[in-house]
């Protein structure tokens, strides 16, 4: 079996193997391959490019109208056809988890903390369920009562999440240093304070899901624009389930052995290897009111630390 046949032979088995739903798998869609080309796509088009992944018209229409009733996206209608693009409050979603998936090297940590104290009274039960919500999707944990830490915050994200959720008058955020070098007691803090053991069995098993796919990537051949579209889908799909719940910690408070970093690792050689082919059937699929899609944000093409068509080219085409 030649390697392009391997790959179009893997993509139903890891479709069967993750079993995504169709509203999720849609917003992966919608936040890998349509929003970094902005304007509106027929809704007609999305039906056709979600396709391959066994989602009947019905199923898609159903998503897609659930999703703008979420304000993930925003409708219009333009003579007899809809056309759904990001709403603001979904753009600035995709934005927050955007930095997160595809997220090049980091900067070594420079041994800061951010805390965020919520006071025993001021805020009542719901409100303090919420704060701990969203303080969870920024990867803060929380290693005492009322107390939320993370070694390397998205300053502006906490900053826009206490604005818009009211919670900058209830609650004290301090920028904090540990005072030793000696790292074990803070270890013991994060083993407390972040369920580790948990996320790196799913890296784990993400790793084994999709290092065959690299192995047949890494043959020579060519890959279909549509079998890439679909693992590169696919690819995003999961590790944005994963990362998505990952703390980010500074790799200096990370047990040994981390699988994250593998996993990212992957996660990036097999998205440069399949962008560029994966690009070329999102393109034919999808359509605007003024036509094709606009062509890629400058923005895109800093994803995984920096992607280039021309390495990929001799492989993919």
């Amino acid at each position: 079996m030649s390697p392009a046949d391997r790959l179009r032979a893997m993509a139903p088995a890891l479709l069967r193997a993750l079993s995504p739903r169709a509203k999720s798998l849609i917003v992966t869609v919608f936040g890998d391959s349509i929003a970094p080309h902005g304007g509106d796509v027929w809704l007609g088009s999305v039906i056709r490019l979600m396709a391959p992944f066994g989602l009947s018209e019905r199923l898609v229409r159903t998503s897609v109208f659930r999703l703008a009733r979420e304000d993930w996206l925003d409708g219009q209608a333009i003579g007899r056809r809809r056309y759904y693009g990001l709403s603001e409050s979904g753009r600035r979603r995709f934005q927050a988890a955007t930095r997160r998936i595809y997220a090049g090297a980091r900067e070594p940590w420079d041994g800061n903390w951010r805390l965020v104290v919520a006071p025993s009274t001021g805020l009542g039960p719901t409100e303090r369920k919420s704060l701990k919500r969203e303080l969870d999707w920024l990867g803060f944990g929380a290693p005492a009562a009322g107390v939320y830490a993370h070694p390397d915050a998205d300053t502006g994200a906490l900053s826009r999440l206490l604005d818009e959720h009211g919670l900058r008058d209830h609650v004290a955020v301090f920028k904090a240093r540990h005072d030793s070098a000696d790292l074990e007691g803070l270890r013991r803090m994060i083993a407390q304070g972040w369920n580790l053991e948990r996320l790196d069995s799913a890296y784990r098993l993400f790793l084994d899901r999709f290092r065959p796919v690299w192995q047949a990537l890494d043959a020579p051949g060519r890959v279909r624009p549509e079998t890439a579209f679909v693992i590169r889908s696919l690819l995003i799909h999961d590790f944005r389930r994963v990362i998505l719940r990952d703390p980010s910690l500074p790799d200096e408070l990370l047990p040994a052995n981390w699988s994250g970093l593998a996993a990212r690792r992957l996660t990036r050689s097999i998205y440069r290897k399949l962008w560029h082919e994966a690009e070329h059937h999102a393109t034919a699929m999808l359509e605007t009111a003024e036509g094709p899609l606009p062509e890629l944000s400058a923005e895109f093409f800093d994803r995984f630390g920096g992607l280039t068509a021309s390495g990929l080219r001799g492989t993919a085409a």
